[in-house]
């Protein structure tokens, strides 16, 4: 073990973060920790580097153990260049390097005495030289730089010259050349094009130290981690597996709470109505009995309904009126800044009911394509048609206009006044702005958090033609499904540009990748394309065409499933199976009722019986014949029996 958390509990104030949270990470071992934005995730992490200091709770690190920490949008405080910031991440490496140098200089100059002493000296450091890497450090750090999409043009820029994501980036690619054994990253997918999150799954994949990262990558976290660290509701829970494996089984432990909450309600139920039933038989035994079930139900250990956040929130899209299914048409779209051609004759079409994902490394132009199309920037070259009926509702979370006097609360209810209160805070509340947060001021937010405001009036615009860029950035994994699966169901039409893989595997029927200043088309969702991608980059020549007959033979392909009818005959036979249980069930079911309907009918009766024959036998003339005593006597245990034995029968079958 190199890594344990026990019993970490964290208030801000009255504010409880995190109680009794306990967990562990071994040598090597890849983990990730998962929970909504606000659940703690990233206080974990400064408490393990203690930047914070828990309240309770103990975090022990392996003996001489490093551990480096990424936080969110770090950046480097340097007047040094890129490479150079990077390649200071060395430092105790160069030392090396420049005593190796500096020995081998003098050493023609050493005393013939004292020559054994300085060669093995000299042979020490040459080999701790090499454990550590030293003839290949500055490719090393070279390849972390070209890996994270830092090209050669880039190394001899300063920090002052980066944007926020580069210096993040930078920070990244620092850390990780320090290697140390023990990396805690929060988030590091954030400021990453695919292809360098696709290095950063390899790189991490191969690092020999432990990982723990913070992310809502799903895809990310599907190729790296074998275990999940969930922070739900100021509770921390271990999950063996990646995220897919996580969620199947946070999904069953789930279920099972739910259906052990429920059949204790229905057991309780069932409980309360034996008692008052047999409260009602107004018997000695039959009270006593009602009496030891109510002792029984007041010692039950009530189960909590398992809750879980904003499960209950489902987004519902409807386009005001249907398109025509000719919804887009883009041809020789063309567009160049200062001289550097972005790309060029680019073509392709969308229509109806299609979800088209937008794809490639940044800076290749996909966001400019949107703006194009959407009329905030000029074409060098090319024409975009719009078919019949198309209303479009575009997403850019630099170009929404919200009222900054408004709150977020005004800023819904004032542009769809049709909507109840409960919807408008449902809608905010998948967007992650909940209780008094829907008061705010649109002016106080931050800029992701005015995105989010942006994205969830753009899902009740009731357009027909949704374009978005980057609509799960600021969103967590609950918030991202919630959008995914009103896209899903969303009956008009979308186009989006994203880099979240998983987003895009759920939502996407197409993917347009932009790849060298041309679009190649794929029919079907990102694991498809990455199955295809590299066969389709190799017939980019023709791409237009290769585009086209690629739609046509992979839309044929989609028209014809293959599922044998063996599958299908079995899945019938199973259906006919099932349906016979279900039949044999609900007959059984229905002779217990009668059964017991029966079996009351007849305790009513004897009771009737047994109050007569008591009547009889306390009459004065009856009393004064102990013959006739005596036959009554025997008529009413008999009774007595068959109603004990009744009301056994009776409970039984109400307990079944």
């Amino acid at each position: 073990m190199i890594l344990s958390c026990q019993n970490i509990t964290k208030t801000f104030g009255t504010d409880v973060v995190m109680k009794n949270a306990s967990f562990h990470i071994e040598e090597h071992e890849k983990a990730a920790i998962v929970g909504i934005n606000g659940a703690g995730k990233s206080t974990l992490l400064k408490i393990i580097v203690k930047e914070l200091e828990p309240d309770e709770g103990i975090v022990a690190i392996a003996k001489e153990k490093t551990v480096g920490y990424l936080a969110q949008n770090e950046v480097i405080d340097s007047t040094r260049t890129i490479y150079e910031e990077v390649l200071s991440a060395k430092q105790p490496v160069i030392d090396m390097e420049q005593e190796i140098h500096r020995m081998e200089a003098a050493m023609d100059a050493v005393p013939a005495g004292e020559l054994e002493a300085f060669m093995e000296k000299y042979e020490r450091l040459v080999h701790q030289f090499e454990l550590a890497d030293g003839y290949t450090y500055r490719s090393e750090v070279t390849g972390v730089l070209n890996g994270l999409g830092f090209s050669e043009s880039d190394f001899g820029k300063t920090q002052a010259e980066l944007s926020g994501g580069q210096k993040t980036r930078a920070a990244l690619c620092r850390l990780l050349v320090t290697k140390p054994d023990i990396l805690l990253l929060d988030e590091p997918t954030n400021h990453l094009d695919m292809e360098s999150i696709q290095w950063l799954e390899n790189y991490l994949l191969n690092y020999k130290g432990a990982v723990l990262i913070v992310s809502h990558d799903r895809y990310f976290m599907d190729k790296i981690v074998s275990k999940v660290i969930e922070v739900f509701q100021h509770q921390v829970a271990s999950y063996t597996g990646n995220y897919t494996a996580y969620a199947q089984k946070k999904a069953q432990v789930r279920a099972a709470q739910l259906r052990a909450y429920y059949n204790q309600q229905q057991e309780i139920k069932h409980q309360e109505e034996v008692i008052a039933k047999l409260k009602s038989f107004n018997r000695e035994k039959s009270i006593k009995r009602a009496e030891s079930r109510e002792k029984m139900l007041d010692k039950m250990k009530r189960l909590d309904k398992p809750v879980e956040d904003l499960t209950d929130i489902h987004l519902h899209l409807a386009p005001s009126i249907t398109s025509g299914n000719d919804v887009m048409r883009v041809e020789h779209l063309a567009k160049s800044f200062d001289g550097k051609k972005l790309f060029e004759q680019v073509d392709f079409s969308i229509f109806r009911g299609e979800r088209v994902a937008l794809i490639g490394n940044n800076g290749t132009g996909k966001t400019t394509i949107l703006k194009i199309i959407n009329d905030m920037l000029p074409a060098d070259d090319g024409e975009i048609t719009l078919g019949t009926n198309v209303q479009v509702g575009y997403y850019d979370q630099e170009h929404q206009v919200l009222h900054t006097e408004k709150t977020l609360f005004e800023e819904i209810s004032e542009d769809y006044p049709h909507l109840t209160n409960t919807q408008i805070r449902n809608v905010l509340a998948a967007f992650l702005f909940t209780n008094d947060d829907v008061f705010k001021r649109i002016g106080d937010l931050s800029g992701g958090e005015r995105g989010r405001v942006s994205l969830a009036k753009l899902m009740l615009s009731e357009a027909n033609f949704l374009i978005l860029d980057e609509p799960t950035n600021h969103l967590d994994i609950t918030s991202k499904e919630i959008l995914e699966n009103a896209l899903v169901h969303y009956e008009g039409t979308v186009l989006f540009v994203s880099h979240d893989r998983y987003f895009i595997n759920r939502t996407a029927t197409r993917i347009l990748d932009l790849h060298e200043q041309q679009v190649l088309n794929y029919i079907g969702n990102y694991d498809y394309y990455l199955e295809k991608r590299d066969v389709q980059r190799a017939a980019q020549l023709q791409p237009a065409r290769n585009a086209g007959e690629t739609m046509q033979a992979h839309t044929a392909d989609a028209a014809n499933p293959a599922f044998p009818k063996s599958a299908a005959q079995k899945a019938a036979t199973g259906s006919k199976e099932d349906w016979k249980l279900k039949k044999q069930q609900q007959a059984a079911k229905r002779k217990a009722e009668q059964e017991l309907s029966r079996v009351e009918e007849r305790i009513e009766t004897l009771e009737t019986e047994k109050k007569e024959l008591e009547a009889e036998m306390a009459a004065p003339e009856v009393a004064v014949i102990s013959a006739k005593v005596m036959e009554l006597h025997s008529q009413l245990v008999q009774k007595e029996e068959e109603l004990e034995a009744l009301y056994e029968k009776w409970e039984e079958l109400t307990n079944a």
